[in-house]
């Protein structure tokens, strides 16, 4: 399955700009609830005010939160990215650790944004970065019947040789989000929803039915008793 997908992808990679491992840390924090496009759209400017782990370690969140208010949960992320910049520069000279335990340990920084780093940066993820879109296709696909992400990694990790690992979690985001769309999959236009080299989707034409948060529920109108 993997293989016919990347056939279909062969251009997969991060889609998120940057030049260096703290632009794309920085950016990938941003990124959580949001989209790489509006990512992008603002890293330009808040990198051309803070250049640096450094820079940034300083910055007023005030200021910060004026440069990146046009993505959600904008007050948070500027706390987290200047609160990561300050332990950058204090626990590592201003650099980006090369380690998921070091990692993890900054502000902002689960193992979904540490694995991005470790595999953009130097080829070497953890795991399997599992982002909206890789928990909804490993669902679909059948790699996976688990919904918290942590345990959806482990699973994919065993399932999938570890030099695939960053390969895998690519080629799946970009699968998501031109083809296997949450509330509008298209299985037509997909590889695997007729059998291919003896595979085939098991969610072909009802993948809509799976992989999706559920939306949270209404609260019950109260009654209103009858006044004597």
């Amino acid at each position: 399955m993997l293989e016919v997908l990347a056939r279909r992808h062969p251009e997969a990679h991060c889609e998120l700009d940057h030049r260096d491992a703290f632009e794309l840390i920085v950016a990938t924090v941003l990124s959580a609830q949001t989209t790489d496009v509006a990512v992008n759209k603002l890293t330009p400017s808040l990198f051309l005010a803070y250049p640096s782990a450094k820079a940034l370690a300083v910055a007023d969140t005030k200021r910060v939160e004026g440069l990146i208010d046009r993505i959600g949960m904008f007050r948070q992320k500027s706390k987290n990215i200047v609160g990561l910049a300050k332990a950058l520069v204090e626990r590592h000279g201003g650099e980006v650790p090369r380690t998921m335990a070091e990692l993890v340990k900054l502000p902002g920084v689960g193992r979904k944004t540490a694995n991005v780093v470790l595999g953009v940066m130097w080829g070497a993820p953890d795991g399997v970065v599992v982002d909206t879109h890789v928990q909804r296709l490993s669902q679909r696909l059948g790699w996976t019947k688990k919904r918290e992400p942590e345990e959806i990694e482990r699973e994919l990790n065993k399932l999938l040789p570890q030099p695939d690992w960053y390969r895998a979690s690519h080629v799946l985001i970009f699968h998501g989000r031109r083809v296997c769309d949450a509330e509008r999959p298209k299985c037509e236009e997909c590889p695997l929803a007729k059998l291919q080299e003896g595979v085939r989707c098991p969610s072909a034409f009802a993948a809509i039915k799976i992989g999706r948060k559920p939306k949270p529920k209404k609260p019950r109108a109260r009654r209103v008793g009858k006044l004597a």
